[in-house]
């Protein structure tokens, strides 16, 4: 692993400063000196490498996007991108961990939060004290969020909340989650700690993928907060959806990262392993789907970059995140898929990467959006006319 090399045919790195360089480099040699080693381990018992939070937070990496005056790192977007690709070369569990912290948690701190709010939690979060959960998923409301049958009744000055979460990243370790809920004001955000009575997270047990992830089901059952757990610039599912892109621009990068840590791991197994006398990237099957692959992950990088350049200049807008989400995890999986291929019956084994980066990107997949509401997203951009439903 130490050996790794990432696939740069369009020599991408001639983009990339002095400084965002350091920290790809930083990032990658934490994924390789203290992710990979342990990973498997974790996979196979399906539990989240908690070790890993300190280093995480002492390098800077939650929230890192978010401004220093809150203990953030105030990285600009193409270099927040870069730290989500190298951390899911790791593994998709950990740039989860990383993306539900910064994105989906910190970030609506910071953008629908008070001023005491955000200097309450924003630099905790940053330095890994407090870890947070986004409850916006719900049983019977996944894809149309709008659905949600959570709700928050104002009792005097305090709020009484009520429903059922599912599929929450770091759902049983959180200290505080970000729950929406229905209000007489429509979908309202909150701040809510775990610890207050009638909240329940429990734990997602039987799943093949995203296994070294920490996956949760909440219950509120008449969970009293405060007033000022509302989080007051917060308002209909504009707000939400607001998370979810920033998320999603993450999870763009990731996918080129597992798609990396796949195609770097075929290639030098098709070097090195010898059939009918040769290595078999010398047979002609081989150097297509070879080229295949890093066409796509060409392909990848470029889109994620324009994406970063539009973001920093405020002109990204979702259907464009959408498009990036869509075509790089589509693009991870299949060549995930095709790695194993080339592996052949070792490409099952745990002692390679490729059949774990390609079942938890069955979840990727799925998750923030699922190929097919991306599919619905830019199709809405692309015609003027909604299809959803």
């Amino acid at each position: 692993m130490s050996e790794f090399e990432a696939l740069d045919f369009y020599l991408m790195d001639e983009l990339l400063s002095d400084e965002q360089r350091l920290i790809r480099d930083t990032v990658r040699q934490f994924v390789t000196e203290k992710c990979l080693p342990i990973i498997e381990e974790h996979q196979a018992a399906g539990t989240f490498p908690t070790d890993l939070i300190g280093p995480v937070a002492e390098l800077g990496m939650l929230g890192a996007n978010l401004p220093e005056e809150y203990g953030c790192a105030g990285l600009e977007s193409s270099t927040y991108g870069i730290m989500m690709q190298e951390l899911e070369r790791g593994d998709s569990g950990l740039r989860s961990f990383v993306s539900v912290q910064g994105a989906l948690c910190m970030y609506p701190i910071f953008e629908f939060g008070s001023e005491e709010q955000r200097r309450e939690w924003l630099p905790r979060m940053a330095s890994g004290e407090v870890i947070g959960c986004f409850g916006l998923t719900e049983p019977d409301a996944g894809s149309d969020p709008g659905a949600m049958r959570t709700t928050a009744v104002k009792d005097g000055d305090d709020w009484i909340i009520n429903g059922v979460k599912m599929w929450i990243t770091n759902g049983t370790m959180a200290k505080i989650a970000i729950i929406w809920a229905q209000t007489d004001d429509g979908i309202r955000g909150f701040v809510v700690p775990t610890d207050l009575p009638g909240f329940q997270a429990i734990e997602v047990k039987g799943k093949y993928s995203l296994r070294a992830s920490d996956t949760a089901e909440l219950v509120l059952e008449d969970v009293c907060v405060p007033g000022d757990a509302l989080l007051p610039k917060s308002g209909g599912l504009r707000s939400p959806l607001m998370c979810l892109n920033q998320a999603r621009y993450g999870i763009a990068w990731g996918g080129i990262g597992a798609a990396q840590a796949c195609f770097d791991e075929a290639l030098r197994y098709a070097k090195a392993r010898i059939t009918f006398g040769k290595p078999v990237a010398q047979t002609q099957l081989v150097q297509e789907l070879l080229t295949e692959i890093a066409s796509e992950i060409t392909k990848a990088q470029t889109l994620c970059w324009r994406l970063g350049e539009l973001k920093d200049a405020g002109r990204a807008r979702p259907e464009q995140i959408s498009m990036a989400k869509r075509n790089n995890i589509e693009m991870a999986r299949n060549t995930a898929r095709r790695c194993r291929e080339i592996l052949g019956g070792n490409g099952i084994l745990d002692e390679y990467q490729a059949f774990r980066h390609m079942v938890n990107l069955e979840s990727v997949y799925t998750y923030e959006g699922t190929h097919q509401i991306h599919t619905l997203i830019v199709g809405n951009a692309l015609t003027g006319l909604p299809a959803f439903g």
